[in-house]
């Protein structure tokens, strides 16, 4: 804990008002957001009381939903009306779909009528669209009014919106036909007209634009914001690049939760129950638990569990080729598990489309070569110099086998998140603990048939 807030917590008793409030001021929000939960609930209002509204703002924009209800159920109407002023509409909305219903009545009374039309307005659209993440809170002008004018306009409005560095200019029917910089407006004459320095080819996405391809869209053409249109290209918001920082650290929290096996939104792991975290995880052990059972199906097969098989295994399956067994599924499931990673990794920067399939079979066929070229030499050596030994025959068998089964897996690494992607499902699925499992029944194939080439 810092110290600014380690002695206001010691000192909160011997401090005067005035005091407190300047000690609470010195505060980073950084530090109180990463203590929050260690700091006592009347203290913590107390210190939520002495901060400037601004401060108050931002805190409780990134509160958890429990901690939130709890300050503004203490307020009264007219402090929470003053807080919810300094908030943009977007994230009360998100506010409204996160808390409780007696913290959402609580601030749907503390907000202003535009406020609440704005609200509303937002709602209408799904949260994950580029329409639930804007802001209708922009500047836009028209064509025909000069620099100085605008300037003047943006003087008038600098405080009612969240960013200033761009005006969008739209025609009589609010459609978007153009945009302007704030250093394009300051580097030319007051008298020149906007329609002659702004930009018509501007860098919109609709309302129903998922937010993953808003924050790549975003973050392509480096922007500070960009316009969110509808169908007739009239212009209703703009999403900013700290909504997309929020879209990223959401996706990221989702394809990582995805590629171990969990399912459910991302969550704040302290503020997630324990019956919630069970529910996130269970579904899918389940089902993975159920598809593990058939790599025992594969084992009794070539291991005599099955009457027909039984006479062969004392010539088939010497005690060696036993032991090798969780090397050839351990490294087929890291070696699919590294190259759906990459593909993965690519499909969700846009650096990979289905329509590379192709080059990347041929590139990952390669790859795969040169793996199970290192990795059979290591092999070998180990087979044969250090105990348990094995044959010379026993070795080849087992190098062999893992060198294809290397290959096999890198192949379906890659593909399997490609194929996925071309049925429009998410290729996160198919990451680790799901891949390993498909690997690991296909490796023991593999393996088994290689050994009964070799040894019989």
């Amino acid at each position: 804990m810092k110290s600014d807030l380690k002695q206001l917590i010691e000192m909160q008793d011997m401090l005067s008002s005035s005091d407190f409030s300047d000690l609470a001021a010195r505060i980073p929000i950084t530090d109180l957001l990463e203590h929050w939960d260690l700091i006592p609930d009347p203290l913590a209002i107390r210190i939520f009381d002495s901060l400037p509204v601004e401060t108050k703002a931002d805190l409780l924009t990134n509160l958890s939903p429990a901690d939130l209800g709890e300050i503004l159920l203490k307020l009264n109407e007219q402090e929470i009306r003053q807080l919810l002023d300094e908030i943009e509409p977007d994230d009360l909305a998100d506010f409204l779909q996160t808390v409780d219903s007696e913290t959402r009545q609580a601030i749907w009374n503390g907000l202003s009528d535009e406020a609440k039309e704005e609200t509303l307005f937002l709602l209408k659209f799904d949260e994950d669209d580029a329409a639930g993440l804007m802001n209708p809170r922009f500047l836009a002008i028209r064509s025909s009014i000069s620099i100085k004018q605008a300037l003047n306009f943006v003087r008038k409005r600098v405080s009612d919106v969240e960013t200033i560095y761009y005006l969008y200019v739209i025609d009589y029917l609010k459609r978007l036909i153009g945009v302007v910089s704030l250093k394009d407006l300051l580097s030319h004459s007051d008298n020149t007209l906007i329609s002659e320095i702004m930009e018509t080819d501007v860098v919109s996405v609709l309302a129903d634009t998922d937010q993953e391809e808003v924050a790549r869209k975003l973050e392509t053409y480096d922007l500070i914001s960009m316009p969110v249109v509808d169908t007739d290209n009239k212009l209703l918001g703009i999403v900013t690049f700290d909504d997309v920082i929020d879209v990223i650290r959401e996706e990221q929290t989702e394809d990582i939760y995805k590629m171990q096996a969990m399912s459910g939104e991302p969550e704040k792991y302290m503020d997630t129950s324990v019956f919630r975290l069970v529910l996130k995880r269970i579904p899918w052990l389940i089902v993975l638990l159920i598809l593990g059972t058939s790599t025992t199906l594969v084992m009794s097969f070539y291991t005599g569990g099955v009457k027909e098989s039984a006479d062969t295994l004392s010539m088939l399956f010497p005690a060696i080729i036993g032991i090798y067994v969780p090397i050839i599924i351990g490294t087929g499931g890291n070696t699919g598990g590294q190259s759906a990673t990459l593909i993965i990794r690519g499909l969700a920067t846009g650096e990979i489309h289905f329509r590379d399939i192709g080059k990347i079979l041929l590139k990952e066929i390669l790859v795969g070569l040169m793996l199970s070229l290192f990795i059979g030499i290591v092999i070998f050596g180990r087979c044969l110099l250090f105990p348990p030994h094995a044959t010379l025959m026993q070795a080849f068998a087992i190098t062999s086998a893992l060198a294809l089964v290397v290959i096999v897996a890198n192949l379906i690494g890659a593909l399997a998140p490609l194929l996925i992607s071309r049925m429009k499902m998410d290729p996160a699925v198919m990451s680790t603990p799901l891949m390993s499992t498909v690997i690991d029944v296909c490796g023991l194939v593999i393996y088994f048939e290689v050994a009964r080439a070799f040894l019989l």
